[in-house]
């Protein structure tokens, strides 16, 4: 079985709709694909009606969160995000966090043009909805905005600190979620946590080894080890933290389309760790392609 539990479409910021990924997770050869969309679960219909055979659909969701130190100020700390699988999308309490992260991210897109505008690149609101079209709006559609304008040469080199990366000249604070609080969610949703990607230093400061550890006290199923920003070194460190805290390792494409370079497929989760996934949740279940089985290792 081959196994891809992070991927994204125009729900949020990927470049394949919901019908289109799955699409092209069955092209792929995969078995098993999951769509995490940031904060939102509105691409799910779609992907399911649009199902090959032979495919069978995680659902779930990349919540936005913020570990901070205790006493910290707000807005300190640090941005992480938690994969959430096989929850109960209408679970009022997880849905009114989503929602509240969600309608944070328009003003706060609008507040980023202005930073960039005000530091002389002309960009306009216009061109980032475009760019967004139905998608929830994020960094990601801003820093596409500068790779059309020429600013930059890729998505990725907008996220430094001289333009949209924590911190950065251009950024601006959203609403964010305790991870504790996450976790509790997710659990009371029926559904399985994985931090995903924690060890991706290209991308900002990370959380703290101490931090995964209380983590995983409070409930948190696994981490996100096999993903293109983690190199073989930092895989090992994470699958032996993994080890020592008792959590699932997973692995993932964290596939966007053509935003980024990965590749459908291009890290997999261990069919036995799928396995106990799927055995955990009970908010949802994994849904067959038509005509199908759900595929349960």
């Amino acid at each position: 079985m081959r196994i891809d539990l992070h991927c994204h479409s125009t729900a949020s910021d990927g470049t394949d709709t919901p019908a289109g990924l799955v699409r092209a997770a069955g092209a792929a050869g995969l078995d098993v694909v999951a769509l995490t969309d940031h904060d939102t679960t509105r691409g799910h219909a779609e992907a399911i009606a649009a199902l090959p055979e032979g495919l069978t659909l995680v659902t779930g969701a990349e919540l936005s969160c913020r570990w901070s130190e205790p006493g910290a100020r707000p807005g300190d700390g640090i941005s992480m995000h938690m994969l959430a699988y096989l929850f109960d999308p209408e679970e009022p309490a997880l849905l009114a966090e989503r929602e509240l992260v969600r309608d944070d991210r328009v003003p706060r897109a609008r507040a980023m043009v202005a930073r960039l505008r005000e530091a002389g690149v002309d960009v306009t609101w216009e061109q980032v909805a475009r760019i967004a079209g139905d998608g929830s709006v994020g960094r990601p559609h801003v820093a596409t905005a500068l790779v059309e304008l020429g600013v930059v040469a890729t998505v990725d080199e907008a996220f430094t600190q001289h333009w949209l990366a924590d911190r950065g000249r251009a950024w601006v604070p959203k609403h964010e979620t305790d991870p504790f609080e996450a976790i509790r969610l997710v659990k009371a949703a029926g559904g399985v946590t994985v931090f995903a990607h924690p060890g991706a230093v290209k991308r900002g400061r990370t959380v703290p080894e101490s931090a995964i550890a209380a983590m995983a006290e409070a409930g948190l199923d696994g981490i996100e080890v096999d993903h293109m920003d983690h190199d073989p070194a930092t895989r090992a460190r994470l699958r032996g933290l993994a080890a020592e805290l008792g959590l699932l390792v997973t692995g993932s494409s964290d596939y966007h389309g053509t935003r980024k370079t990965c590749v459908l497929g291009e890290n997999v989760t261990d069919p036995e760790v799928y396995g106990e996934i799927v055995r955990r949740a009970w908010g949802a279940f994994p849904v067959p392609g038509a005509g199908g089985t759900s595929a349960v290792a």
